[in-house]
């Protein structure tokens, strides 16, 4: 016999400061319920504590963070479901609800130890985390004295921190935990060094791993802003140069490219098979040289509808030549992969070639990337580059 009304038992439970988890799912018999599963736990809002209700429908989530709690448990209750349970600091409850409209109260004692709200905005395990006074970010330009990111630098925030964690994942496979010395890193086109000098702390101050980082670029304005951040921070292992990408004699265990414009992709992978790196991380921008050649070239006729329009030429030759790239990195020895890195709405741009230096070259890579030239009727950049980089290594177009 039931002595405590369910819904009463209920409401005071979810209104209840010791609750940690209530979960509504089931209907009953004839009963048709928008949400198959409702959730309620409490979060931290501005330093608040309040309750998120988090409605399943079978296919997509809803999260509500309702000011009137009490208005919105109304129609969840009405609605009766066939299960009802909730986890509280003290006990656990139970309501059920058969096929014939009985309802059962269970209460069991529990000697959980109650824990604080989670926070709403959670912060993401990145490997240069927001939310703290960091002099280095405030440094780079992209956050402000205490921590927090500019709305400006956003894209470039969650840029650097996404391609910082493909770094930590390349690591192992390529070898470089065990090196013996410090790691030598080229920042190739490094811009206004946001990347630079994120690597340099992240492998020295947070993995612990002995690195030296130099960045390189033509713009004698973006190395001379580059040299005055390393001033600020002190760090005797990042250096700075003005030298154009695939000329700097610069060996180099891991090469970095991240929006090197046009070729100067292709310097950079060229700079990279040139000093045996064992890690090569690019993320191409502007494949204006191969749109170029597609205007002059003519098209396989298949493709004649497709390039009769400028956008479609455009975007055709972004794939050819990062197609063409990642057949000629595993021609030079490296095991190579095309992933997106980051969403697209943080940047256009985030296609990563990702390559691991293997020594072993790939036989397929060479039929398919003669089959492609003959195919587009074009000559690579990056067949050009490494080409002059391996000599004799390279293999000779069929005559």
């Amino acid at each position: 016999m039931i002595t405590d009304d369910p819904r009463s038992v209920l409401r005071a439970a979810i209104l209840n400061d010791g609750l940690m988890k209530a979960v509504f799912a089931g209907a009953c018999r004839g009963a048709r319920l928008p949400w198959v599963r409702i959730t309620i736990r409490p979060v931290e809002i501005r330093g608040e504590r309040t309750l998120q209700f988090v409605y399943f429908d079978g296919t997509k989530t809803e999260t509500q963070n309702p000011s009137d709690v009490a208005a919105t448990l109304r129609p969840i209750f009405d609605a009766v479901y066939s299960g009802v349970h909730i986890d509280m600091a003290t006990e656990t409850i139970d309501v059920r609800t058969t096929k014939k409209g009985q309802t059962s109260l269970s209460r069991k004692p529990t000697t959980r130890t109650p824990t604080a709200p989670a926070p709403h905005n959670r912060i993401k395990d990145q490997p240069l985390p927001e939310g703290r006074a960091d002099s280095l970010l405030a440094i780079m330009g992209i956050a402000s004295a205490d921590g927090v990111v500019k709305p400006t630098m956003r894209g470039k925030f969650t840029q650097i921190n996404e391609f910082l964690r493909q770094l930590k994942s390349c690591l192992e496979p390529a070898g470089l935990l065990d090196l013996g010395r410090p790691m030598r890193v080229l920042d190739c086109g490094c811009g206004s060094s946001y990347l630079t000098i994120a690597a340099h702390h992240y492998l020295n101050d947070v993995l612990k791993l002995p690195a030296e980082l130099i960045g390189v670029d033509l713009n004698q304005d973006v190395i001379r802003k580059s040299l005055d951040r390393k001033s600020k921070l002190g760090a005797a292992e990042l250096n700075f140069a003005c030298e154009r990408i695939g000329a700097a004699d610069i060996p180099a265990d891991v090469v970095f490219a991240l929006h090197a414009c046009n070729t100067a992709t292709d310097d950079a992978l060229a700079q990279g098979v040139r000093s045996q790196a064992r890690l090569i991380l690019s993320v191409p921008c502007c494949h204006h040289d191969l749109n170029a050649k597609f205007k002059e070239a003519q098209p396989p006729p298949a493709w004649m509808a497709a390039f009769r329009h400028g956008i479609l030429r455009e975007r055709t030759a972004d794939l050819v030549t990062d197609a063409f790239r990642v057949a000629a990195l595993r021609i030079a020895g490296y095991r190579t992969e095309a992933i997106e890195f980051i969403s697209p709405e943080h940047t256009a741009r985030n296609l990563m070639i990702r390559a691991v230096h293997t020594g072993q070259v790939d036989p397929a890579a060479i039929a398919e990337f003669a089959a492609m030239k003959e195919y587009w009727n074009v000559e690579p950049a990056i067949g050009q580059r490494l080409a002059v980089v391996l000599g004799q290594s390279w293999p000779s177009s069929p005559s």
